[in-house]
Order: structure tokens, then sequence, then C-alpha cells
């Protein structure tokens, strides 16, 4: 699939999340934030700028991923260094580790490739009313906390029930349970000047509250690909933290418009799903070596051009290495 570069003008993007029933999310802000990065991009064509209505305008130059036909990032995975479409991870695995224990039908580890369309989700919606995420600023911080819980989605049934068809490829046995997210970021995080490794449990959080993992599982394979996930592409770990390893697609297709942040990296970076005129989102050719680029986007209501880690539907999904300097952060059971 291929498709010509297009020019793109938008109007703002918002993020509208379908009530579930769900908890509280709140956003407060006593600052303005005008710019913030010295981070530097990858040497691509693809233009991000500002019309003068105040529109964004994208502009992809890399061909149209096939969602039947997706790269599986089982071989993008380095432990020693970062590069366009790879997932730099500070660890070689953990042989013994859970996870998927048999490939599904949609992977086509012959081809290198997994159908995106044909994938099993986990049964079962539930909300969770106790849900809470709080993010505001103060003063050069952006403090966000969170129980972990998804404010505005639904998740799935964990343990895997055995009647479940996913329980026979993942027979995940964690429930999910409340946590405690605390984080201070900051509001203009700077490039560091090399890129860091991800390691293994939370790298950010999303605005409905939920961790993000980087996109493998304990085996360092595509867990996207090979992990059967929820309704919202979600699951829960051993301590009961549920987490996404990509921008889920609940998310992604909730957004409007050419650029709407959905969450923060731990070195303080947004995490923003970003489209075309035609709705499409970049791929990896788009963007550099850790998943992002610097461009125009909308943040705490205004519109700023600083370096963000983008969403795609190829490996490695949102981030590919830290563009700056993580933060040490609480994440773990309530």
């Amino acid at each position: 699939m291929s498709r010509r570069p297009q020019l793109a003008v938008l109007a703002l993007g918002a993020l509208t999340l379908v009530s579930c029933g769900g908890g509280t999310a709140t956003t407060s802000s006593g600052t303005t934030v005008t710019t913030a990065t010295t981070a530097t991009t990858a040497t691509t064509a693809t233009t991000g700028t500002t019309g003068t209505t105040g529109t964004i305008v994208n502009v992809w130059t890399a061909p149209a991923v096939d969602p039947t036909k997706l790269p599986l990032g089982d071989a993008h995975v380095s432990t020693t260094s970062s590069g366009v479409g790879t997932l730099f991870v500070c660890d070689a695995g953990n042989a013994g580790g859970g996870g998927a224990f048999k490939d599904g039908p949609w992977i086509d580890t012959t081809a290198g490739t997994w159908d995106s369309t044909q994938k099993i989700r986990v049964q079962g919606e539930h909300t969770w009313p106790t849900a809470a995420y709080n993010e505001r600023i103060d003063n050069d911080q952006r403090v966000i906390t969170s129980n972990g819980l998804p404010t505005a989605e639904r998740t799935g049934t964990f343990p895997i029930a055995a009647n479940d068809p996913a329980h026979a490829y993942d027979r995940n046995p964690n429930s999910i349970g409340e946590q405690t997210i605390s984080v201070k970021l900051p509001v203009t995080p700077a490039a560091a000047s090399a890129p860091a490794c991800l390691p293994k449990g939370a790298i950010g959080v999303l605005k409905n509250g939920v961790a993000v993992f980087a996109s493998i599982d304990a085996l360092n394979r595509d867990a996207v690909a090979h992990e059967t996930q929820d309704v919202c592409d979600g699951h829960p770990e051993h301590s009961g933290m549920y987490h996404y390893h990509d921008v889920p697609s609940c998310l992604r297709d909730a957004t409007s418009g050419s650029s709407t942040v959905v969450g923060f990296a731990y070195d303080g970076f947004p995490i923003v799903v970003e489209r075309d005129a035609a709705g499409n989102l970049p791929t990896n050719g788009d963007l550099d070596a850790c998943h992002g680029r610097t461009s125009p986007i909308v943040l705490d209501g205004a519109t700023v051009t600083m370096y963000h880690y983008s969403a795609t539907q190829e490996f490695p999904y949102f981030i590919g290495c830290y563009r700056g300097t993580p933060v040490v952060s609480r994440a773990g059971p309530a």
C-alpha cells in the first residue's frame, strides 16, 4: 500500500474520550508554555508547520503501512544503540518471563509480519468508577498523579478465563489492581547528549491514567503482536499494574485533528497522535531514532514547536528510546 505525499491543513486536535461510567480526569495549568526543546530530529522531508490561521500542517512522505502486514518487531530490538524503527532497551530479556506461550494465527513468522485486523482480544468489558488522574503545572514542573486505572475506557476480564479464546495463546494470570503513580516532569524538557535505553516497567503515563510500558514483553518480543490484550489493548502485569505497550487503538481512534497530546514519557516529552489531511498517522520513515520529531503540536492549550514522540501503527509504536533524561518516579501498588 502506498500513498502520495499530501498537505495537511487541519484544525487543532482534541482528545475526546467516550464516557463509560469511569473515574475522573482533571488537568490544570497556571503557566502558558510557549516553546520547549533543543532536541534534534531525523533528516527527512516530513513537514510540520503552523498555517496563517493557526492550524497545524502535517505532511508525511513515507508510504502508509498495511495493517494486515505490519513488520514484526522481534528483530528490531537492540541493547546497544538506537535507530529508526528500533527499540533501544536496557536488558536482553528474561527467558523465563511470562507472556504469550504460543503464536497466534495473526503472526506470520516466515514473512516476519503480523495482521492487526485478525488478532483476537481478551473478552470482557469492565469500567472503573474509582479511576483518577490529575495533571497540573507547578512552576517548571508538570505534576501527574494517577491510581493506574483507566478513567474513560473499558478493560477486559483478567485473569484470562480458560474458556476465553485468548487463553489458547496467552494465559495471563494477573488481576488488575489500583496503583500509585506519581511523577514530576519538566514542563520544558531538553534533549540529553545521547539517547537513553528503555527499562522494563512504566516509561510514561497517558492522560487516561494508565501507564505505558516499552513495546516488548519479558522475552523482548514485540508485545503488541504476541501478547493478547483487551478491547483497549491493555493488560495487567504481576503486581496488577494495568498498562499499554503502545498508544492503544481506543485512544488513537478517539482523537481528531492534526495534533492530540495523549500522554507523557518519563523524560517529560509529550506523546502525540498526529494526522495528515487524510487522517493518516506518520510511519517510522517520518520519525527519528527515538520515534519522535520536532514540529508544532497543541500543548496546554497553546500551539508550540517542540520535540515529541509520535504514535504509529508499526513497531516500536510510540517511543523507541528516551530522547531526554528520565526522571525518578513512583509507580506501583497503592
